[in-house]
């Protein structure tokens, strides 16, 4: 089963377009947990049971775990085997590196870790992510509109636009999708008229601040599944009480069901 297959069952399942964002740092991790590979683990686990029912897909960001050195990569791979396999997951990686380079980062994400979709960078060009691309049951989200502070620098006024026109002849295979940041929603309508369908995978509607109305009137294409809605932090740390997983549980629900009625309402 491929991807988007995973991600249609999922969605129509569940009725979401949520994405669950996995983000951990020792600091914001209740403190009654050991500081150990084993606590962390089990923090991210409960967390991904209690909102397993609300989410389409986890996102685990990969440098998160690449902090911790050795034992965060074990814990990152234990924990996507440990994530049901009918829910996809989607590796946060932002890769993108030339040649032999491409092909060993798309090797350890979608094999070595198992991820049935990623991030990539496009600044390299074409030849640098279709190592990603030829992973043709796998999903490739190609950064198009961060929802950064520094987006400004490079990405506007014109270049989102430019990588939105690439990713859509690159699309081949029909498993490409583009990074939208939902603190941009006034460009999305732009974005879409030249990307065409394909799913937008969103963050920024969390604690970042996003306008999730614009951002969901703009980024709709009548696809069944035109986008998902990341959150991370306002989801996996919703309390630093023993409660913690409860707690996430809660946000996810509260935000599918704020997705959806919204969604009802345009």
């Amino acid at each position: 089963m491929t991807f988007f297959e995973k991600l249609e069952n999922q969605v129509f399942s569940k009725q979401t377009f949520l994405c669950v964002g996995l983000d951990p740092v020792w600091e914001k991790i209740p403190s009654h947990l050991p500081r150990t590979q084993q606590g962390m683990l089990d923090f991210l686990l409960k967390s991904v049971n209690q909102t397993k029912d609300y989410a389409a897909a986890f996102k685990p960001n990969f440098a998160y775990f690449e902090a911790l050195g050795i034992s965060g990569l074990e814990v990152l791979q234990e924990l996507i085997k440990k994530i049901s396999p009918e829910v996809p997951v989607i590796g946060d990686a932002k890769r993108g590196d030339v040649g032999h380079s491409a092909q060993m980062y798309a090797s350890a994400v979608f094999e070595s870790f198992g991820c049935d979709a990623v991030t990539v960078s496009p600044y390299l060009g074409q030849d640098t992510l279709q190592p990603f691309f030829e992973y043709k049951d796998r999903g490739v989200f190609v950064l198009c509109l961060t929802s950064n502070q520094g987006a400004d620098d490079f990405q506007l006024p014109d270049l989102h636009l430019q990588v939105a026109k690439k990713v859509r002849e690159w699309n081949v295979s029909g498993n490409a999708g583009l990074v939208i940041g939902a603190t941009h929603p006034e460009k999305i309508a732009a974005v879409r008229k030249i990307s065409g369908q394909m799913p937008y995978l969103i963050p920024g509607v969390g604690a970042q601040g996003g306008d999730l109305e614009y951002t969901l009137l703009y980024a709709d294409d009548g696809s069944k599944i035109p986008y998902l809605i990341n959150a991370s932090r306002s989801i996996l740390y919703a309390t630093s009480g023993e409660d913690y997983a409860e707690k996430a549980g809660i946000a996810a629900k509260n935000l599918r069901d704020r997705i959806n009625t919204t969604r009802s309402s345009l």
